[in-house]
């Protein structure tokens, strides 16, 4: 056993344990670190919108857990269960079944809480009450920024990157995102057919929140027309001119698609080009895929990657490489500092983009 002093948290990196709350006004801190002592107790969450291979991920990390002797905690409804105490050991069997569903099975939640103090506090006590040494969150942006100031407090924290938004940084893609393409793309060609055969120009919507990366890998891979995205936006009459400009090439039909988060989002365009159809000429069929796009199982690439990421979690907290962030960058699994990814986002590279627009033409 080694005993330490500092006067703050960042003098000793990834103390196990610290101070109960009522303590934590004293000017000096009282560290009691064990050394390589291993880690027998962990917890694991699911957090913000769910994703295809987050239940792959949760396989992945209690039996990796396992075969590591380590205990592995489910949490059930994120970071309001964590609060809450809703926690239950999982076994193998306990996941078994399970890599081929999509959504979570420990459940999701928002939660607005665990960004306070008093949240952050309930949620460790939850955990010292039962033993439990560290946290695997498994979730996007949100999930991340609350995981970090978990960190900051003393918690050891390892993320595992899961958004279909793909905005995070230090990773590339994150899970769900390649399940959550496919069925846009799924979609647009199938839209194609219809629109080929009345000649009419199709709008399709896609999730992503503030984040253009859905839209713009389906729109290069389903050969659309114009895409429009919040890193880039196309107000309705450059639209429009796309559209003219797609038909006086020859083409008998136009897709458009679009991202939910930008500022001409497929409401605006579709009410302007209804106010405007006289002058236009044609008008806009619409699609909005909404949450059809995080439903249904997860393809080959995100059960892969989700195992992959979820056995490298329990390899890095068991080894005490706790506030990171790890994601899949340049074909290897990278760990990145949470204080990196907290409050960031990941744009789409610049190429992407024009590379959409010079195949559309």
């Amino acid at each position: 056993m080694r005993i330490q002093t500092g006067n703050t948290l960042g003098t000793f990196p990834d103390p196990i344990h610290s101070w109960p709350e009522e303590y934590a006004h004293r000017t000096t801190l009282l560290w009691i670190i064990v050394s390589n002592a291993p880690m027998n107790r962990l917890a694991v969450l699911t957090s913000g919108g769910d994703a295809a291979g987050m239940n792959a991920a949760i396989r992945a990390i209690v039996r990796a857990g396992v075969d590591r002797n380590i205990q592995i905690f489910g949490v059930h409804g994120g970071f309001t269960g964590l609060i809450a105490g809703e926690m239950v050991p999982l076994g193998p069997r306990d996941v078994g079944g399970i890599i081929g569903k999509g959504g979570t099975f420990l459940g999701t939640t928002r939660c607005a809480r665990i960004r306070s103090a008093d949240g952050q506090a309930s949620a460790i006590q939850q955990l010292r009450q039962r033993a439990i040494e560290g946290l695997i969150v498994i979730g996007g942006n949100g999930s991340q920024s609350a995981a970090y100031e978990l960190s900051e407090r003393g918690l050891a924290v390892v993320g595992v990157a899961s958004t279909i938004d793909n905005d995070l940084v230090g990773a590339d893609p994150s899970i769900g995102f390649v399940t959550a393409v496919d069925v846009a793309l799924e979609a647009i060609d199938r839209l194609r057919v219809t629109a080929s055969s009345h000649n009419r120009v199709f709008l399709v919507e896609v999730m992503g929140r503030d984040s253009g990366h859905i839209a713009l890998a389906a729109s290069i891979a389903g050969g659309a027309e114009a895409c429009v995205v919040p890193e880039r936006q196309m107000p309705p009459e450059t639209v429009a001119q796309e559209i003219r400009a797609a038909y006086a090439r020859g083409k008998s039909h136009a897709i458009v698609v679009v991202a939910e988060g930008a500022a001409y989002n497929a409401e605006h365009l579709a009410g302007y080009f209804r106010e405007h159809v006289g002058r236009l000429g044609f008008e806009l069929r619409v699609t909005t895929l909404g949450h059809v796009q995080r439903g249904g199982s997860p393809g080959l690439f995100d059960r892969m990657l989700a195992t992959e990421l979820g056995v490298a979690a329990i390899d890095s907290i068991a080894a005490r490489r706790t506030g990171v962030l790890l994601g899949r960058l340049n074909g290897s699994v990278v760990a990145t500092p949470l204080a990196k990814v907290a409050h960031a986002r990941k744009a789409p590279p610049a190429a992407q983009l024009e590379l959409a627009a010079l195949l559309a033409k």
